[in-house]
């Protein structure tokens, strides 16, 4: 069962959940939630997802070691987009930090995190497609999803942003 959304009760607020991660269009996910987020006095919550396949099988020590520095590079991204939020939009967005497939740690915030109503892909523009995770969200899985999906297109420049957050 999908649990209702509370942002629009007393003492809550809309957040608008954005996925960080290293490919070039996250910074248009970013920038368009933070000035939505802005717009209509909401919140943004950063997810950034360390999909750590086969550290498990390391010996201990080398599986602790690749954790640690999986989490560093992920804790200085968050921190890369969170001065972006600040910039464009006066935006200090939550962060989070989760292990496993990003699909699964999408689910399990808005599962948690009821404040949660939106979620900001960012497409991709090369000749790959638009991206797994919005080609995921925006096919089969879509009629089920919990919450409105946002697919920012990645040839979005700041003043197109602009003018539609």
């Amino acid at each position: 069962m999908i649990p209702t959304r509370q942002s629009r009760e007393p003492g809550h607020r809309r957040k608008f959940l954005v996925v960080v991660d290293d490919t070039p269009e996250c910074d248009r996910a970013v920038y368009y939630a933070a000035r939505r987020a802005a717009g209509t006095e909401g919140g943004v919550v950063m997810l950034g997802v360390l999909e750590l396949e086969g550290v498990n099988q390391q010996w201990l020590g080398v599986a602790d070691l690749m954790r640690a520095e999986a989490h560093e590079e992920m804790e200085a991204r968050l921190a890369k987009y969170t001065a972006r939020a600040r910039q464009v939009a006066g935006v200090t967005p939550e962060c989070v930090i989760r292990e496993g497939t990003k699909a699964e740690a999408i689910a399990a915030l808005i599962h948690e995190d009821r404040d949660i109503a939106i979620l900001v892909l960012a497409a991709g523009t090369g000749k790959e497609g638009p991206g797994p995770l919005v080609t995921s969200l925006a096919g089969a899985h879509a009629a089920r999803f919990p919450i409105p999906v946002t697919i920012v297109p990645g040839a979005l420049t700041d003043a197109d942003l602009d003018a539609m957050a």
